[in-house]
């Protein structure tokens, strides 16, 4: 049995249906085996799998030609293009949780809500180790969907509140908290399939501890010339040694997205 349990949520009025996306929902809530050929069975049809499967991660990050993933003052609005924010919409409805760092709800104050398609708002997670956020952002404010601040062990009791939210001890780990106890954590809590949205530092952690089962880089028609990296993993001498996945392309707009699948 869960430790936690979340109510459902009415979504906002989608702006963006079809019968397809309905059936893709229908299938994530377990209503009955999703057979499909469309496009965005092709896209989204694994997570259904996923979660007959146990626990599972996907990392996501939007970046120009260039590799960047924001200004160097931490701007990345809008980097990418309408059908890349609406599939992240899609993947957070897609998902029990969507995760991001403490720098990106600085920087952005984000409400990582459902609001370009139809579905559930998933439970929001920040990561914020040092107890750096205060609870004057949005998503501790508007009571749309249940927020999770995940603390470090010794920075945290369990049963703490920030504004709105609950705080949850974690163990620290090589890479900031432990990316796989922040699973399991969330796992115990009914949060089995979580949609890590960034920022770069979160994503990375995530893929050097290999507690990633799918990543997405989304590509845009853009170069910065400066600003904050995307991917940052341990040096390597030889490009032998670097991750080659299995991959797959989406084309969204003039935006290209490369999916990499680790444990496929």
């Amino acid at each position: 049995m869960n430790d936690h349990s979340y109510p459902a949520l009415a979504p906002e009025p989608p702006p963006v249906d079809s019968p397809e996306w309905q059936a893709l929902l229908a299938a994530r809530a377990g209503a009955f085996p999703l057979v499909s050929s469309s496009s965005l069975y092709t896209l989204y049809g694994p997570l259904c799998a996923a979660r007959r499967n146990g626990s599972y991660a996907v990392g996501h990050l939007a970046q120009s030609l260039d590799g960047r993933i924001a200004t160097t003052n931490g701007k990345s609005r809008w980097l990418s293009g309408d059908e890349d924010l609406l599939h992240t919409h899609r993947m957070r409805a897609m998902c029990d949780a969507v995760m991001v760092g403490v720098n990106t709800v600085l920087s952005d104050d984000p409400q990582l809500t459902v609001r370009r398609c139809a579905g559930r708002h998933p439970v929001r997670v920040v990561i914020d180790p040092e107890r750096r956020l205060d609870g004057s952002q949005r998503m501790f404010r508007d009571g749309a969907a249940p927020t999770l601040v995940l603390a470090a062990a010794d920075r945290a009791r369990a049963g703490e509140a920030l504004a709105r939210s609950e705080v949850v001890p974690v163990p620290r780990g090589r890479w900031g908290l432990d990316p796989h106890e922040i699973r399991r954590v969330l796992a115990r809590r009914g949060l089995s399939v979580l949609f890590v949205e960034g920022g770069g530092i979160t994503v990375s952690r995530f893929l050097a501890a290999g507690a990633l089962d799918r990543l997405q880089i989304t590509v845009a028609p853009l170069i910065l010339g400066s600003g904050r990296p995307g991917i940052l993993l341990p040096e390597i001498t030889d490009v032998r040694n670097g991750l080659r996945p299995r991959a797959r392309r989406f084309v969204l707009g003039n935006d290209v997205m490369i999916e990499c699948d680790f444990h496929g």
